[in-house]
C-alpha cells in the first residue's frame, strides 16, 4: 500500500515550504498520522516534527443545460501537510 499519492505544489503550501518548512502531500485515505510521518521520512530523508491531515470530501454539481441535466463530481480525498525539522527542506524538483 502506498501511502503518499502525490505532493500538492501550489502557491500557498510552497511559501510555507521556504517559511515554515511546511509540505502538503495527498495521502492514502485509510493512512494515519504515524505512517504518513514515516513514510514521508522514508521516502525523502528528512526528520518530521509535525503531521497534520484534512479530509476532503467529494463535491456534488447539477448543470441545467439544453440537453437534460448533467451531474458530476470531484474526488475525496486526504490531504496532509508535513512540517519537517529546521535546516532540512524537501526538494520535489530534484529527479525531473
Amino acid at each position: 500500500m502506498s501511502i503518499i499519492i502525490k505532493p500538492i505544489i501550489t502557491e500557498k503550501i510552497t511559501k510555507e515550504g521556504e517559511v515554515f518548512n511546511r509540505f502538503g502531500f495527498v495521502v492514502d485515505k485509510k493512512a494515519n498520522k504515524i505512517q504518513i510521518k514515516n513514510a514521508v521520512e522514508a521516502a525523502y530523508g528528512v526528520n518530521v516534527v509535525a503531521v497534520n491531515t484534512m479530509n476532503y470530501r467529494a463535491d456534488r454539481t447539477v448543470k441545467f443545460t439544453k440537453s437534460g441535466l448533467i451531474s458530476g463530481k470531484t474526488n475525496a480525498y486526504k490531504k496532509a501537510i508535513v512540517q519537517v525539522q529546521e535546516g532540512e527542506t524537501i526538494d520535489f524538483y530534484n529527479n525531473i
